[in-house]
C-alpha cells in the first residue's frame, strides 16, 4: 500500500485535469454532430492521461539524475529526490506506461479510422510516438529540449493543437474555425501553468543550467510574457462565442475569463517566486473550468459552430 502511494504521488494525479481539458473541448466541438462516439472519447481520455503520467514519471527521473531538483527548489518534493523511488523504478515506469500509451493509441486509431484509411492510422500513430518522445525528452537526456527553452512550444503543441484539434479529427475528420482558436485558448492556458511553475522556480534552474523560458526572459519579462499568453488565451475564447446570444447559457465559457483575470491580477502582485506556487493549482483548474463550461455549452442543443 506505502509503494502504491509513492507511485500515485509521481503519477502527480493534480495534473490530470490539465492534461485532458484539451481532450474534452475537442471532443466537445464534435458532440452534438452525427457520428460522434463514446468510445472514442473515452479512449482519447485514457491516452491522454497515460501520456500525461509518462511526462511525470520522466520529469520526476530527468530532474532528479541531473540534480535539478534539490534543496534550493521552491515546488513541492519529487520522489527520486526523496529517494521514495530509484532511477531504475522510474524507468521501469516509463517503459511500462509508454507501452500502454501506445496500445491505447493504436486501439483508437484503429477504432477511429479502420485499416482502410491506413495514411490517417499511420500520421496519429506518428504523432503518438512524438508525443511519448516529448513527453519523455522534455528533462531526460544530455539534449533535454526543456533545458533549452522549447518546453512552452511543446506544450501549446500537444496541449494546444494535437489534443484539441487531434480530438475533433478523430471524432469528425475535419478541422473547424472554432477548433483552432478553442486549441489557442486550452494551448497557451497549459504554456501559461509551464510558466508559472518555471517563474516560480527560475533562480534554481538557472544556477543548474535549466534554461527555460521564465530563465531566458528574466524574471520581469517573464511575466509580462505570461500575461500575454493569458490574455491571447482569453481573447480566443472570447472571439469563438462572440456569435452566440448574449446573456444565454451559450455565452458560459466566457465566465471563464473572471478567474483568470484574478489570478493575472496575483501573478501582479507577487514580488517572491515561492508565493507564485498557490497559482499553480488555481490556473490548471481554472483551464479544466474552462473546458468544462466549453463542453456544457456544445451539451446544449443550439446551431453548430463548426
Amino acid at each position: 500500500m506505502q509503494q502504491l502511494k509513492i507511485w500515485l504521488a509521481a503519477a502527480r494525479l493534480r495534473t490530470l485535469p490539465l492534461s485532458i481539458s484539451g481532450i474534452l473541448v475537442g471532443n466537445a466541438i464534435c458532440i452534438q454532430e452525427v457520428g460522434f462516439s463514446w468510445g472514442l472519447f473515452f479512449l482519447m481520455f485514457a491516452t491522454a492521461v497515460a501520456f500525461q503520467i509518462i511526462s511525470n514519471f520522466a520529469n520526476d527521473y530527468g530532474d532528479g539524475v541531473k540534480g535539478t531538483d534539490n534543496a534550493a527548489r521552491v515546488g513541492p518534493k519529487r520522489m527520486l529526490q526523496q529517494g521514495l523511488l530509484t532511477p531504475k523504478q522510474l524507468k521501469k515506469g516509463i517503459v511500462l506506461l509508454s507501452v500502454l500509451a501506445l496500445f491505447l493509441s493504436i486501439s483508437l486509431t484503429l477504432l477511429a479510422f479502420g485499416i482502410a484509411r491506413w495514411g490517417y492510422v499511420v500520421l496519429f500513430l506518428m504523432l503518438a510516438a512524438l508525443a511519448v518522445w516529448a513527453a519523455i525528452k522534455y528533462t531526460v537526456g544530455e539534449n533535454a529540449y526543456g533545458y533549452r527553452g522549447w518546453g512552452d512550444f511543446f506544450v501549446l503543441l500537444f496541449f494546444g493543437g494535437v489534443s484539441v484539434l487531434g480530438a475533433a479529427f478523430v471524432q469528425l475528420k475535419i478541422i473547424s474555425t472554432s477548433g483552432i482558436l478553442l486549441s489557442f485558448t486550452i494551448g497557451l492556458l497549459s504554456v501559461g501553468v509551464l510558466n508559472l511553475n518555471n517563474m516560480r522556480d527560475h533562480k534554481n534552474d538557472k544556477a543548474v543550467g535549466k534554461n527555460t523560458m521564465a530563465v531566458l526572459l528574466g524574471e520581469k519579462k517573464a511575466k509580462f510574457y505570461h500575461y500575454f499568453l493569458l490574455i491571447i488565451a482569453m481573447g480566443c475564447l472570447v472571439v469563438t462565442f462572440l456569435n452566440t446570444p448574449i446573456f444565454s447559457l451559450f455565452t458560459l465559457p466566457i465566465l471563464g475569463v473572471i478567474p483568470i483575470l484574478g489570478h493575472l491580477y496575483r501573478v501582479g502582485r507577487t514580488k517572491n517566486p515561492e508565493d507564485l506556487d498557490p497559482e499553480l493549482k488555481k490556473l490548471a483548474l481554472s483551464t479544466f473550468f474552462i473546458a468544462v463550461l466549453i463542453f456544457i455549452n456544445f451539451l446544449l442543443p443550439h446551431e453548430s459552430l463548426l
